[in-house]
């Protein structure tokens, strides 16, 4: 059973590219400065608008947590959708797509974990939400939960790699299809020793 995605009072239908705008800067921010540098000002400056404006659309910094954990929510919904229809599969996917490359789930990803690591309650429900849900996918496609385990670390290792190593060397080393296609051989290779009797 797919655990149910972290629930957000602020969840809407609401993607006005005004609110979009403002939860990009907020983003922006939270990744590039930290939670103390993501102001309401700051924002608002960041995203064009002024306090007020900002206001309209996000009440108080919380709001803004809120929208951006809402966003994640959203973006991970997706996201599993993609894992679950892969044509190569769920572990493929996952592992293919387990680096870095800038796209708006990376982004909110980055943005939440800033959140989380400054103890933000709510952003620690999110990210340990985002993570039960894929481990969820991968289990039902392995049927082990050890297995499954092991194969969400290694992903969180290619993400995690991918954001610490320079540009020049992921495109040389980390994401080359070959190297993907031997870790994917070695996953392989352990979920089938875990199939037999």
């Amino acid at each position: 059973m797919t655990p149910s995605p972290v629930q957000l009072p602020l969840r809407s239908a609401d993607h006005s590219p005004t609110r979009d705008r403002v939860l990009d800067a907020f983003t922006g921010l939270l990744i590039d400065q930290g939670e103390r540098a993501a102001t309401l000002e700051s924002v608002a400056a960041a995203a064009g608008l002024s306090k007020g404006g900002l206001l309209y659309h996000f009440g108080s910094k919380e709001a803004l947590v809120r929208g951006l954990l809402t966003r994640l929510d959203e973006l991970v919904a997706d996201d599993i959708v993609c894992i679950r229809s892969a044509a190569a599969g769920p572990v493929d996917y996952l592992i293919r797509t387990s680096m870095s490359e800038g796209t708006p789930l990376d982004r909110t990803i980055a943005g939440a974990v800033r959140l989380a690591q400054g103890s933000h309650p709510l952003a620690n429900t999110a990210v340990a939400s985002m993570r039960r849900q894929w481990l969820a996918v991968v289990e039902e496609a392995v049927g082990n939960p050890d297995v499954a385990e092991a194969i969400l670390l290694i992903s969180d290792g290619l993400y995690f790699g991918s954001t610490i190593t320079s540009a020049a060397h992921l495109a040389a080393d980390v994401v080359s299809a070959a190297r993907l296609d031997r870790l994917l051989a070695v996953i392989g290779r352990m979920t089938d020793l875990t199939a037999t009797p």
